[in-house]
């Protein structure tokens, strides 16, 4: 829900509600934004509409009148652009810093020759999570851990490939096994919050169409907080998602498998650059969601200034 900053290649796809109840996405990196830009694209229409509508009220402070349809259809709220094209120009950013990181360190072979689902493998054992199982999965960066079923799933271009980004990528799921074997605070929280994400991100703006069609201010901000809820969502993924980086960057390293970067450590800034591009999709997303609420808030409090 709201993200949430993206579907990729079909494999090994799972649904937004599989997704919601595993709390856990792992990197994804091309699914994760690419959903996000479907789900924005699925939006923009109903947006575009809003945001004429909404202008309609703030120049006139009624309802549009049969002989002013022709004018409403040509006005439209510049604060729209405002609002949106920053998120939008953030997500392609964050987009072409990925695919620069995973093409160029997919193509580097670890000193070691190992490969992602032996990397992690070495992670989990190491954590005492021999109980986890590792499948390869058709589709590329489809890579996931899942909970339900303690299963982590690496794509074909991870799992037996002896890269830089296979081993980052491999350790970064690998981490959310962690995650989940320890209870790690954020996660459990951000779990917790999955059945009103979901009805938040089903039905906020729809809510908040219908206060603002109906001049129901009251209405309108019950909306707008459901809305709200995918753009906490969003922001609680962050410290999810940074920490799985973290945990993969220093498995990494006590295992042996890349340096600590003490004497001259590439090994482990391919990794780091691989992880932290990643990460940047995750940041793109939230602040597509927050400025999208933004701009939510400054609808409705127009309804209240008219009043």
């Amino acid at each position: 829900p709201g993200h949430g900053v993206m579907t990729g290649k079909r494999g090994h796809r799972r649904d937004p509600d599989h997704n919601a109840d595993s709390g856990i996405r792992g990197i994804q990196f091309r699914r994760i934004f690419e959903k996000n830009r479907d789900t924005e694209r699925g939006r923009n229409s109903s947006r575009e509409r809003f945001a004429v509508y909404a202008t309609w009220q703030g120049a006139c402070g009624s309802k549009p009148s049969e002989q002013h349809k022709d004018k409403v259809q040509m006005f439209f709220d510049p604060l729209y652009f405002v609002f949106m094209i920053p998120g939008l120009v953030f997500m392609l950013w964050a987009q072409s810093k990925v695919k620069g990181n995973y093409a160029k360190y997919s193509k580097v072979r670890n000193s070691l020759g190992v490969t992602g689902a032996q990397a992690a493998r070495r992670v989990l054992d190491r954590q005492g999570l021999n109980n986890v199982q590792i499948e390869q999965i058709p589709g590329e960066l489809s890579d996931h851990y899942d909970p339900r079923s303690r299963v982590l799933r690496l794509s074909q271009g991870v799992y037996a490939v002896p890269s830089i980004a296979a081993i980052g990528i491999a350790a970064h799921e690998a981490g959310h096994a962690i995650q989940h074997a320890k209870a790690y605070t954020p996660l459990t929280l951000r779990t917790s919050m999955v059945p009103v994400v979901n009805l938040g991100s089903n039905f906020g703006f729809m809510v908040l169409f219908a206060g603002l069609l109906l001049q129901q201010q009251g209405l309108a901000w019950i909306g707008v907080a459901l809305f709200a809820l995918s753009t906490v969502f969003a922001l609680m993924t962050l410290p999810v998602e940074f920490d799985a980086t973290r945990r993969a960057k220093e498995a990494l390293v006590q295992i042996g498998i890349v340096d600590s970067g003490v004497a001259g450590g590439e090994e482990s800034k391919g990794v780091a650059r691989v992880l932290d591009a990643a990460a940047w999709t995750y940041i793109a997303g939230f602040a597509a969601s927050l400025l999208t609420l933004l701009y939510y808030v400054m609808m409705v409090m127009g309804m209240r200034n008219r009043d």
